[in-house]
C-alpha cells in the first residue's frame, strides 16, 4: 500500500488558489481511478487500485501549515513508513507546468512540507512539487500563492493536472528514480 497526499487549504475561499494545486492533482487522480473521498484521520481520503497497487489518496482537512498532523495520522492508521508516502504540493521556484520529484530533503521554505517533516521527524519521503511560478515584481508571495491562476494558466491547468497524475502513477508503478528521470526534465 502507498499513500499519496495533496497539500492545500480546506474551504471554498482557497479552492482554486495556486496553493491548492496539490489538492487539485489528487482530486484528478481519484477521479481517474474512479474512487470517492470519505472522512478519514484529519483528512478526506479515497482508496484505489492503481496499476495493481493499493493506494490511499488524501487531502488534509487541516490548514497547509498543519498538514503534517494529518499525514502522520494516516501513515499510522495504515501502518506505512515515510518511504511509502508521496506528498504533492505547489512550488513557486518552478515555472507553471513544471514538475519536480524529490526523494527526500529539506522543505525549501514550504510550510506544508515543513509540517510533514516535523510531524514525521523525517525528511525521507517523496514529494512531487508542482510549479506555480514566481509572483510579479512587488507582489507579496503570500498573496500570490492564495490567488487564482491567470486565464492562460487556467486553460493549461487540466494538462498540468493530467501530467501530475501521470507522474503519480509512474511513482506507484515504476518508483522514484525512474519517475524523476522521466518527469523532472520536461514541462507541459
Amino acid at each position: 500500500m502507498k499513500l499519496i497526499v495533496g497539500l492545500g487549504n480546506p474551504g471554498l475561499f482557497y479552492r482554486n488558489s495556486r496553493h491548492n494545486i496539490g489538492f487539485q492533482a489528487v482530486k484528478s487522480l481519484a477521479k481517474k481511478s474512479k474512487s470517492a473521498f470519505k472522512k478519514d484521520v484529519l483528512s478526506l481520503s479515497s482508496k484505489a487500485k492503481i496499476k495493481g497497487e493499493s493506494v490511499v489518496i488524501a487531502m488534509p482537512l487541516t490548514f497547509m501549515n498543519l498538514s503534517g498532523q494529518a499525514v502522520a495520522g494516516l501513515l499510522d492508521k495504515y501502518g506505512l513508513g515515510p518511504g511509502r508516502l508521496l506528498v504533492v504540493c505547489d512550488d513557486m521556484d518552478l515555472d507553471f507546468g513544471r514538475l519536480k520529484l524529490r526523494l527526500s530533503g529539506s522543505s525549501a521554505g514550504h510550510r506544508g512540507i515543513q509540517s510533514v517533516i516535523d510531524c514525521l521527524a523525517s525528511e525521507a519521503f517523496s514529494r512531487l512539487r508542482m510549479g506555480i511560478g514566481r509572483p510579479p515584481a512587488g507582489r507579496e508571495p503570500s498573496k500570490f500563492v492564495l490567488s487564482a491562476f491567470s486565464g492562460g494558466e487556467k486553460r493549461k491547468l487540466k494538462k498540468v493536472l493530467d501530467y501530475a497524475c501521470e507522474a503519480c502513477v509512474s511513482w506507484i508503478e515504476e518508483g522514484s528514480e525512474k519517475t524523476m528521470s522521466e518527469f523532472n526534465r520536461k514541462s507541459v
